[in-house]
């Protein structure tokens, strides 16, 4: 069930068009969609390996990934549902997003040093952009606290470093509503089920890039790059309010291919909705039917609003 929502959540990441991100309808920043599907499919079974500890699931799912693909497509994706995954063996379906959090909880304040080496040596294999350097507890150099210790020091100016102090809270207390208010509202207007996920990951998308300055951007053009984003996206949720959603306006499309012609890549955002994503699959069986469905890759990208099957 665990590596199933896994891999649908990381199909909805590329079938949804999120401006400035890779997705089926737009390659970007050097990277193809097809490039993030199979990292998706080389990282799936290492995360979620039952009892394995968190540290190694990174380790383990980035260094499938990178084997994949040779570059880094989801080291930031990995970082967020391996904690997830975890908790999720130690939960039961039927309790809840909110029982799920606090499993996550528990996982998060486990994380020993072992954890925090394995993840330096995850981030050093995948080098994101931007990463820059710290003062304590840089990254290249071995750790002497634990995971959770070394992401509250960087939660400042990370927001999935910011997500291992407060649980996830992004995903649970925004993304999570976002995300079920729209997957209703577009089933109640006709939509299939998987269409309707993926407005539902397009909406946590474009909320949270309203809301948050893209964590990515400013580590690699800035803080004022990353407002400016944030200002550009400020008018499309009542766009999508008014008109649903923007499949087929021309302007959404522009503004995708200006944010990439600029070299402006939200993907902490991204990352951010496919944790949203993950959650929901894990708890909602309405959004993702237990007993798991075989993961069919063409019918879960091929439902991409706008798209033709």
């Amino acid at each position: 069930m665990t590596e199933s929502a896994f891999l649908w959540s990381c199909a909805l990441d590329v079938a949804a068009r999120k401006p400035g991100n890779v997705s089926l309808d737009s390659p970007g920043h050097g990277m193809q969609a097809a490039q993030f599907l199979a990292s998706a499919r080389a990282a799936a079974a290492p995360l979620c390996r039952h009892g394995t500890p968190v540290g190694e699931r990174i380790e383990a799912a980035v260094s499938a990934s990178w084997n994949a693909v040779h570059c880094n497509t989801n080291l930031g994706i990995v970082l967020l549902c391996a904690p997830l995954a975890a908790a999720a063996e130690q939960w039961a379906p039927q309790d809840g997003a909110g029982a799920l959090r606090l499993a996550l909880e528990r996982v998060l304040r486990a994380l020993d040093v072992a954890d925090a080496a394995a993840a330096y040596r995850a981030i050093a294999l995948a080098r994101p952009g931007g990463l820059g350097s710290a003062p304590a507890q840089d990254v290249a150099a071995a750790p002497t606290v634990g995971l959770r210790e070394a992401m509250a020091l960087a939660a400042g100016r990370d927001r999935i470093a910011y997500q291992y102090v407060h649980a996830h809270a992004d995903a649970f207390e925004r993304g999570l509503p976002t995300f079920l208010t729209a997957w209703q509202r577009a089933r109640a207007g006709g939509a299939d089920p998987a269409r309707a996920a993926v407005h539902a990951v397009q909406a946590v998308y474009i909320d949270l890039l309203c809301t948050l300055p893209d964590s990515h951007i400013v580590r690699k053009h800035g803080a004022a790059a990353a407002h400016s984003v944030m200002s550009e996206a400020a008018p499309w949720p009542a766009r999508i309010a008014e008109a649903g959603w923007p499949a087929f306006d021309a302007a959404f499309g522009e503004w995708d291919e200006s944010l990439k012609a600029r070299g402006l890549n939200p993907g902490t955002t991204a990352d951010l909705s496919v944790a949203t994503a993950f959650i929901a699959a894990l708890c909602e069986d309405s959004v993702f039917p237990r007993p798991s469905p075989a993961w069919n890759l063409k019918a879960a990208v091929m439902a991409a609003p706008g798209r033709r099957t």
